[in-house]
């Protein structure tokens, strides 16, 4: 230790001593219960509107699911297969997202797939785009062994042949990012850069990041400034719990009314979308997580 220093501490030692004596002490605690408490957060009107995930309320009929969503306010239903996609129009709501051509391990980074992938995505995309979808998902697949430069590649490349026809017909295609470490082992757009390298390969708006914070928070943490930074790349939201994915409560880690401000700020007007898996009184936990996102 410096002497210039050694000095200040017992400089500072010294003070305290004659602060306790002259009775200084009680004096230092009341300024201390006097400093001003941090004010509670300002409400927001967030752009965005909120939808549920369809699948993890699959214990409900879908005709119920979209009752109860319209009833407590929901704006839409995720992630359904073209025999679902006119159930919720009936109940005034809207479909998010449409499920997309192949399954989450076999996805864009695998080149033998791609004219299967072509295909079944351009027989989708007109039929979402005359249902008013304005999304459909895709996925980047597992890496089997493949690097993380040549995933990227793949993707672009074979997106870039399905890409002409979601421009013409107006829909967006989404590819989501999943965590690779709990839920889905060696899938490759696991990072949030990850899928932002492939939206900057295909340079087009009409395809976005599905920015899942479960996954990310699971993968990346630092949620809030990395939806600020990705932002223009993002075009909807997924939100569960962490760990557990479920509800949005005081058992998981993520300060959720933060992360919804954070989203609000970027003048975000698409979908957040609710994909938790409920522990109890589904509904109920459903309200609760919208109340958390509407401001």
């Amino acid at each position: 230790m410096s002497r210039t220093r050694r000095d200040l501490i017992k400089r500072g030692l010294a003070a305290a001593g004659v602060a306790a004596v002259s009775g200084a002490l009680p004096g230092a605690l009341d300024a201390a219960e006097s400093t001003p408490r941090t004010p509670a957060p300002m409400p927001f009107t967030p752009a965005y509107k909120q939808s549920v995930a369809r699948w993890c309320f699959s214990s409900m009929p879908l005709a119920d699911l979209c009752a109860e969503s319209k009833r407590i306010g929901l704006d839409a239903i995720d992630l359904l297969s073209e025999n679902e996609w006119d159930v919720p129009k009936q109940y005034g709501l809207a479909c998010a997202v449409a499920n997309g051509p192949g399954p989450i391990p076999d996805g864009w980074n695998r080149p033998d797939l791609h004219d299967k992938l072509v295909a079944e995505g351009e027989r989708l995309l007109p039929l979402v785009a005359r249902s008013g979808i304005p999304q459909m998902i895709v996925f980047s697949g597992n890496r089997r062994g493949m690097s993380d430069g040549e995933g990227i590649a793949n993707c672009i490349t074979g997106l870039k042949r399905l890409m002409p026809t979601a421009e013409r017909l107006g829909v967006t295609i989404v590819m989501e990012m999943l965590n690779s470490r709990v839920d889905h082992f060696d899938y490759h757009a696991d990072r949030t850069e990850w899928a932002a390298q492939v939206a900057r390969g295909l340079g087009t708006e009409r395809f976005k990041l599905l920015y899942d914070v479960y996954h990310m928070q699971i993968m990346e943490g630092d949620v809030v400034r990395t939806i600020g930074k990705y932002a223009p790349f993002i075009g909807h939201y997924h939100t569960a719990g962490v760990p557990g994915r479920h509800e949005l409560d005081g058992t998981q880690e993520l300060n959720y009314a933060r992360i919804a401000r954070a989203i609000a700020d970027t003048g975000f007007k698409g979908y957040v979308a609710h994909e938790f898996i409920p522990t109890a009184a589904p509904i109920a936990k459903l309200a609760e997580a919208r109340a958390i996102f509407a401001g």
